[in-house]
């Protein structure tokens, strides 16, 4: 069980590791456009949307947030650990185009409720408030690239377990975890209906994640919440429905686990 469990509805806080490209230049929107599985180029100042970054071969870079700060530059953040394998994908097809990568590391708190509320109100000179997790008003990032942030500004600490429980009590999954890069199938994760655009033009990767939607196919297995045993740790494994599976994330009596389509809860 998490250290300090807190009761239902506290919103909480905790400061949270993640990596970011600052992608500028006069092409900047038209190519990250081009090259992601979200639309871009509706994104009007301040908006931010999930996207996959894909290998040509359909498979998964990263799970990245987009955000656009202003007329020419767009904040790429994701999971930490991955700017090498996102930078390198982004700079495949960059050719003959005005668009520049800084890696910068932000610094984050998480924002998270039980119940939807209101966006974090923040320094808008020096931070953002963007939509976390499956974007219902019940997580959100408070991002900046200019200040750290104190994060009992905005709600009651927490331990890692206790947010870890949280992420997974919603199976959101996260890179190096339930994604790895370049093996993990979009369709496989879960948040295909949020971080792909089907009515967009093509990216890199499109065909696969098309196909396996116009024939309503899933894959071989999904990411799923499911029981723990006490003591469990990543990477065990766990017999669910007959099927043996490899937990990816674990706190307290629950974790993630890719599982057989169609397995019972």
């Amino acid at each position: 069980m998490p250290e300090n469990p807190v009761p239902e509805n506290t919103v909480l806080a905790r400061a949270i590791d993640r990596e970011a490209l600052v992608v500028g230049g006069r092409d900047a929107i038209t190519y990250l456009h081009s090259q992601l599985s979200n639309d871009i180029a509706s994104l009007g100042f301040g908006g931010s949307t999930h996207s996959f970054v894909l290998e040509p071969t359909g498979k998964v870079v990263a799970l990245v947030r987009v955000t656009r700060l202003d007329a020419e530059r767009l904040l790429v953040d994701f999971d930490p650990g991955l700017t090498e394998e996102v930078t390198a994908r982004l700079l495949r097809f960059r050719i003959r185009v005005d668009v520049t990568f800084e890696p910068v590391v932000p610094s984050c708190v998480a924002v998270r409720s039980d119940d939807p509320i209101d966006a974090p109100v923040v320094d808008s000179a020096t931070m953002v408030a963007l939509p976390a997790w499956w974007c219902d008003g019940r997580a959100w990032d408070v991002v900046s690239l200019d200040v750290a942030i104190d994060p009992a500004r905005f709600g009651t600490l927490v331990d890692v377990e206790t947010f870890e429980q949280r992420r997974i009590d919603v199976a959101w999954p996260m890179g190096g975890r339930e994604i790895v890069a370049g093996e993990t199938l979009p369709a496989a994760t879960g948040v295909v209906a949020l971080a792909v655009n089907f009515r967009k033009g093509c990216y890199p990767g499109q065909e696969l994640v098309e196909r396996m939607d116009s024939r309503g196919a899933t894959a071989p297995r999904v990411l799923r919440r499911i029981g723990a045993p006490a003591g469990a740790r990543p990477g065990d494994s766990l017999r669910v429905d007959g099927d043996d599976v490899v937990l990816t994330s674990v706190a307290g009596d629950v974790a993630l686990a890719y599982v057989r389509r169609g397995a019972n809860d």
